[in-house]
């Protein structure tokens, strides 16, 4: 058994050794990318001089390292797809990438991953991209440090940052990603951890996901998108510690949440949002330990949203906290600080002594007619929500927190 053993590392290490060095550059003997990958063995490493190659349609089709010094530029010259994986333990690392091809009819990409697996894409520059990084039907991958920069103006004719289909057990950290349609995209991807992002200035959504079930999006920035972020048809998903900021615009929120369920949304800050999160047929979600600061709405449950828990969190200075369009309600609102509660705490145990009710009449009235948000500072407003606080018609009767803070929640 030992001697069987003692052989097979003997092959290994001997595949390992035949493993070779191969140079790219104008002068070398191999001066192209594509004529690289052609003389290779499987598990070398093709290193790239600093220079500028003008390459498109490359095919990585055995398991190779490649790496670029100083970054050389890849330049597609606008003619397709420039960089495309088709075999497993492929690694991509230190090129940039200018110049992907626009289609109407094929989503060419900076760099595509397909069918393969044990991937790693990092340390890349993209510039005048259609797509960015395409993670195709692929699994047990990396997709970290890169900086992908598009120049996109109508959605139409542009494509996403980072794009999953069909995936599973991706991790994405540490991305920059600016001017495109969506900054990171999933549909049908699974098990992928989103962390240490920065989405920012993109044409319609920072982050946008849909039928991907069980990932976990971390500490990452959504600032300054079109309409935010949408997150739908999804189960089991965590959002921790997030920032979802200035999303401003008649169809803007921090976040849309449709059809989600069995979700966790804990410590994130929705700060100045036209609204922070949008909610719609969306149950048995815990959101806690989240601050909300400075939004027109800071959650606006549109219906259909059912056993979900509203608990430990900063209602901070929002035009309004809640907004409600149904009378009927079993979601859980408890222990939350609220910046316009002016109830009393004669015991001094920190909780308020007098329930707060945080869905305000007008609210219930600006939902419904939203011409009526011109009214906002009136003091016609001030009374009509006293009247509803004294007695609900409108708003439901159940829908308050027993146990209101009166200092702000610190984690």
């Amino acid at each position: 058994m030992n001697k069987l053993f003692i052989f097979l590392v003997a092959i290994l290490l001997a595949q390992t050794n035949d493993a070779q060095n191969i140079e790219v550059c104008s002068t070398c003997p191999i001066s192209t990318l594509k004529d690289a990958i052609a003389q290779a063995q499987d598990f070398d490493t093709i290193v790239i001089k600093k220079g500028t190659y003008k390459e498109y349609n490359v095919i990585v089709d055995k398991p190779l390292t490649i790496i670029g010094e100083d970054y050389p530029i890849i330049d597609g010259e606008s003619k397709g797809e420039i960089i495309t994986v088709i075999s497993d333990n492929v690694t991509v690392d230190g090129l940039f990438i200018i110049n992907v091809g626009t289609s109407y009819t094929e989503d060419y990409a900076a760099i595509r991953v397909k069918n393969s697996k044990n991937f790693v894409i990092q340390n890349l520059v993209l510039e005048k991209l259609f797509f960015g990084i395409y993670i195709e039907k692929s699994r047990d991958g990396k997709v970290f440090h890169n900086k992908i920069i598009g120049d996109a103006v109508e959605e139409y004719n542009s494509g996403n940052g980072i794009q999953l289909w069909y995936s599973k057990n991706v991790d994405i950290e540490h991305n920059f990603i600016q001017h495109v349609r969506d900054g990171i995209y999933l549909e049908f991807s699974h098990f992928c951890t989103i962390k240490n992002n920065v989405s920012s200035l993109n044409i319609r959504y920072g982050l946008h996901f849909m039928f991907s079930n069980d990932d976990v999006y971390q500490d990452n920035e959504f600032s300054n998108n079109g309409a935010g972020v949408a997150v739908m048809f999804s189960k089991r998903i965590k959002m921790y510690n997030n920032v979802f900021k200035e999303n401003w615009g008649t169809a803007s929120y921090g976040v849309l949440l449709k059809e989600i369920n069995d979700a966790e949304i804990i410590g994130n800050t929705f700060e100045e949002n036209t609204i922070g999160i949008n909610i719609e047929g969306s149950n048995r979600i815990i959101y806690k330990n989240n601050d909300f600061k400075n939004n027109g709405w800071a959650v606006k449950v549109r219906g259909a949203c059912y056993t979900n828990s509203f608990i430990e969190n900063n209602f901070l200075y929002n035009s309004f906290d809640i907004a409600y369009n149904s009378k009927v309600n079993d979601n859980v609102f408890d222990r939350n600080y609220w910046s316009n509660y002016t109830g009393y705490d004669l015991d001094k145990d920190g909780i308020g002594d007098v329930p707060y009710r945080p869905v305000k009449l007008f609210s219930y009235i600006v939902n419904r007619t939203p011409e009526t948000i011109i009214l906002l500072r009136s003091m016609f407003i001030d009374i009509i929500d006293f009247s509803e606080k004294v007695s609900p018609v409108f708003t439901p009767d159940n829908l308050m927190d027993n146990n209101p803070l009166i200092k702000k929640n610190t984690w």
